[in-house]
């Protein structure tokens, strides 16, 4: 059975209750882990906020060696801890060793930007010097999602650990499992290299107990969130209490936009995967297909091939193409939304059905799913379809396309295909959102920020940016003597 790490030990919960994390391939329970109290959420916050003033003490570049070493020995393990988020978040094994590697590769960043970090200076009038300092803000809190509950945990671990914060991590419920070694592994190279105990934490349980705390304690100081915009907004109202630092990384409804110059075969290929990729299961992917008439048909009929080719089945299949919905709710919902888009006129044109038989029947399958001549009032347009479900409509021009990709709550990412340079900078600049790919898959680059607009979110995570949402600046003056002397003379 799982623990929750406090302060470098394994502890057992102290209300005793525990639930159980199922494979949502097969139904079979791999783990139970304990269901955190407020006493036992409170404890690991003490402990944070112990570490704090050793932990923020040490050099940048201690710190960062220690990221560097915690991702040295995450990769010893990688094939363990892939086999591990495939038991029990659903997607197949290949898609989780990448996401294990994408965590590596953050707190590889982050641990290579140790020894650039720097203040900054300027001098003032009379003498006067300024120095801008970046101190950490103090004990941050991470809830993580279910979906990519290790990469999106690093988003969050790589700036906050450089930056010499501490960390309460709060993992989704039904994938605590390899968060929690993932954990321990950083846990580790912190104590290895000199770091206190108690710098990183994890407290598994309900978000309603474990996660309003972490919301509601005045000591922890920042808030780091990834999941559903309803969610990201009770998180921005408890934390307002406090005034605490938050950043929110919500719902998407990407955008893509194919014009009639597009490479077809690349684009199909980016929307295959950009749509079908880890069950379509992803904030940032592509959620609505805009596409110029006069290639709709030749793009729709090689896209439907791609969707018929893609082998669904139980992730630890190597042969596996698309794992299952992560729980029986998320299909369902993902049905609904189809089924209002067929309702209000849409097509079908592949999938739509659960595939049936033998394993299948164990898992909260669904097949690959294209619906053409979508309603752009429909739930499948209107709502972030969280699932393998892609609502494709036609367009005249650009204008229209960008104004139809616009007609949304959301803005995360975004994606435009042409070869002529005055569309792809139309499309970047105009389109509503926080990234936008020009002829390009939807790759995230630890180098760029990365946040919503509208309501997908507020801050930034990736890039250099992401240090400042993990810091406060202070402003120091520093007068020489003879400065002094000229103040104490006149």
């Amino acid at each position: 059975m799982a623990k929750l790490l406090i302060a470098g030990e394994y502890v057992d919960s102290e209300g005793r209750e525990n639930t159980q994390v199922r494979n949502p391939a097969t139904g079979e329970v791999v783990d139970t882990v304990p269901m955190g109290t407020v006493k036992d959420i409170r404890r690991a916050i003490d402990v944070a906020k112990g570490a704090l003033q050793k932990w923020s003490e040490m050099a940048p570049s201690k710190r960062g060696a220690i990221l560097l070493q915690a991702g040295h020995l995450i990769l010893q393990q990688e094939k363990e801890l892939a086999n591990l988020l495939t038991r029990e978040q659903g997607k197949p094994i290949r898609e989780s060793i990448l996401e294990i590697r994408r965590f590596v590769h953050t707190l590889d960043h982050y641990g290579g930007m140790a020894k650039s970090l720097r203040t900054g200076a300027v001098v003032l009038d009379h003498g006067r010097h300024g120095i801008v300092l970046r101190k950490p803000l103090g004990v941050c809190g991470a809830i993580v999602p279910w979906n990519f509950p290790v990469s999106l945990m690093g988003n969050k671990l790589g700036p906050a650990l450089l930056a010499g914060n501490t960390v309460v991590v709060k993992p989704a419920g039904t994938t605590p499992l390899t968060d929690i070694r993932c954990c321990e592994l950083i846990d580790k190279a912190i104590q290895d290299g000199g770091g206190p105990k108690g710098v990183l934490n994890v407290v598994t349980g309900r978000g309603s107990v474990v996660g309003e705390e972490l919301l509601v304690n005045p000591t922890v100081r920042k808030i780091g969130f990834t999941g559903a915009t309803d969610t990201g907004r009770h998180v921005m109202q408890a934390a307002a209490n406090d005034f605490k630092h938050v950043t929110l990384e919500l719902g998407g409804s990407d955008p893509m936009i194919v014009c009639d110059d597009a490479d077809i075969d690349r684009a199909v290929s980016a929307a295959s995967v950009g749509r079908f990729f880890n069950c379509g299961q992803a904030c940032l992917a592509v959620k609505r297909l805009y596409l110029f008439d006069n290639i709709a048909d030749v793009f729709i009929n090689k896209l439907v091939d791609k969707a018929k080719k893609i082998r669904v089945g139980d992730g630890l299949n190597k042969d596996t193409l698309m794992g299952p919905l992560h729980t029986k709710a998320q299909r369902q919902e993902v049905e609904e939304q189809v089924e209002d888009a067929v309702k209000r006129g849409g097509k079908v044109l592949y999938g739509a059905e659960r595939p049936k038989g033998g394993d299948y029947d164990k898992g909260f399958y669904l097949l690959p799913t294209l619906v053409a001549e979508v309603d752009p009032a429909s739930r499948l347009v209107q709502e972030e379809c969280f699932g393998p479900a892609l609502p494709i409509v036609r367009v005249q021009n650009l204008d229209q396309a960008i104004e139809q990709a616009n007609n949304s709550i959301f803005g995360l990412g975004s994606s435009i295909w042409t070869r002529d340079i005055n569309r792809a900078m139309a499309g970047a600049e105009r389109i509503e959102a926080g990234y936008t790919w020009v002829n390009s898959a939807q790759i995230i680059y630890d180098e760029l920020p990365f946040g919503g607009v509208k309501q997908s979110g507020l801050g930034k995570e990736h890039g250099e940016e992401a240090i400042e949402h993990y810091t406060d600046s202070k402003s120091v003056v520093i007068a020489t003597e003879t400065q002094s002397e000229i103040i104490g003379g006149e």
